[in-house]
């Protein structure tokens, strides 16, 4: 989809002290609630305050979406991040029309919404207001600890709607998160998010994921993972594998190639196609259920969470398909 269907044909820019190296383009858009397309998905609809974003993980499934503002998926993706500045005021416009029913939406299912230019332009906020007037369910998927900002927020959609959330947390192992996930905060602080969360009553789940091959997938790192996750509470406990499709290989690839040459040709052997072998992500599966019954389970009261409910190939629709 053009970007001039998606926002207003002019753009402001602007750099922004604090945020060296970043490079922030304030859009007025047209529309935030997207539809999502795609067969068993678990939601149907989405909202992305921000594209591109400065997590700079080197494996996000979203760094081809800024091909569709002709930037690249490299540098341009994790330091010029498109800001929908009038996001909230779109998003109660959209709420009270006649034609939306009130379905849940999904947010975090494209780039995350609370990276750290959610610090600067405070858009969530306003969001979360518009939807817990309008009693609209929905749920939240990040790797930010901001979150816990708005926690009375969340607290108080709560108490009108279907409210849940999920952290990504691929990994505790310091390593490998300083170097895959430079931008994210620290998978424990993210864990210990999990666990406000879940004390506040909003449920939170943790996926695991992505998990990457010979980085992140010894038995001892899932374990590591998963125990965390159950102490604080988790709600649901879902492992992903690592995607590489066209345009996430191009970029991920020759990173692995300059940290890790020693795995390229495993990697090369495993990714003939996007998703990774069945019995890649059937042993996955394995590892994490049994993590889970051996360190006694999921003992948090069980919400019917949007992300447990998709296997790997639907998630994977899920997120190439949500780019708006």
């Amino acid at each position: 989809m053009s970007a001039d269907r998606l926002f207003e044909i002019s753009r402001k820019r602007t750099d922004v002290p604090g945020f060296r190296g970043i490079e922030f383009i304030e859009v007025e858009a047209k529309r935030v609630i997207n539809r999502v397309q795609g067969r068993g998905l678990p939601f149907d609809w989405s909202i992305n305050p921000y594209r591109g974003c400065t997590h700079a993980c080197v494996y996000c499934f979203a760094r081809p979406t800024h091909a569709f503002l002709d930037m690249d998926a490299g540098r341009d993706f994790e330091t010029k991040i498109v800001v929908k500045v009038n996001a909230p005021d779109v998003l109660r416009r959209e709420l009270a029309a006649p034609r939306w029913k009130g379905e849940h939406i999904a947010m975090g299912t494209n780039t995350d919404p609370y990276q750290r230019a959610e610090g600067r332009y405070q858009l969530m906020p306003g969001i979360i207001r518009a939807l817990s007037d309008h009693r609209n369910p929905f749920s939240i998927l990040t790797k930010g600890t901001l979150i816990l900002r708005d926690l009375d927020l969340l607290v108080e959609a709560a108490r009108h709607a279907d409210v849940s959330t999920a952290f990504s947390i691929g990994t505790l192992d310091e390593q490998a998160w300083r170097r895959t996930e430079p931008g994210t905060p620290h998978p424990r602080e993210r864990m210990r998010a999990v666990a406000r969360l879940n004390e506040a009553g909003i449920p939170c789940g943790v996926m695991v994921a992505p998990v990457l091959p010979g980085l992140t997938d010894d038995p001892r790192q899932i374990r590591d993972v998963v125990a965390a996750a159950i102490d604080a509470g988790a709600t649901h406990i879902s492992p992903i594998l690592l995607h590489l499709r066209p345009g996430v290989r191009e970029e991920f690839l020759p990173w692995l190639e300059r940290e890790f040459p020693d795995l390229v040709p495993r990697y090369r052997q495993l990714y003939r196609t996007p998703y990774g072998t069945q019995a890649a992500r059937a042993e996955l599966g394995r590892r994490v259920a049994s993590a889970v019954r051996s360190t006694g389970g999921v003992r948090a009261p069980h919400a019917p969470a949007r992300w447990e409910r998709t296997r790997p190939s639907e998630t994977a629709e899920a997120e190439q398909l949500t780019l708006a």
